[in-house]
């Protein structure tokens, strides 16, 4: 038995899981966190963040690119991300009001980012509309996607 709830059982099922798994060969190196380039994790940490935000208010059809990564000489990164919404609606939820729920969910994302990276980063957060940006095959190909036929 093992329970969503309080976590109670999920010891025994990674046990379980690791025993029946075949080793294999590391295919990165173990203290790379990710196999993503840091410019698409650093996109869905805020993608992340912004559904921990917004829940259910902003339909799962936004999308997050960085657009921008600077190395700058006092050892600090400065990200520039766009947040991409079909409509103008969503845009006025993805900002909140007077501008607050852009501002935790930047806070939220430069926090782990920061942490990621060991360095300080310096995160700029964009919400523009892009109508049917889900329809776009580009869009997939940038996301390391194939476009559903």
């Amino acid at each position: 038995m093992i329970s969503a709830l309080n976590g109670s059982g999920c010891d025994d099922v990674l046990d379980y899981l690791a025993m029946k798994l075949p080793e294999g060969p590391w295919y990165y190196p173990e203290d790379q966190i990710s196999d993503l380039p840091m410019r698409q994790l650093a996109a869905e940490i805020t993608r992340e963040k912004l559904f921990l935000r917004l829940h259910q208010e902003l339909p799962y059809s936004s999308h997050v690119e960085t657009e921008k990564w600077e190395e700058r000489k006092d050892g600090s990164v400065r990200i520039e991300q766009v947040i991409y919404v079909e409509r103008d609606s969503q845009k006025k939820i993805a900002l909140g009001k007077n501008g607050d729920a852009i501002k935790a969910i930047s806070m939220a994302s430069r926090k782990e980012l920061s942490e990621i990276l060991e360095q300080p980063v310096h995160l700029f957060l964009f919400v523009k509309v892009r109508e049917n940006w889900g329809d776009d095959p580009e869009r997939f190909h940038e996301m390391g996607l194939e476009f559903p036929k």
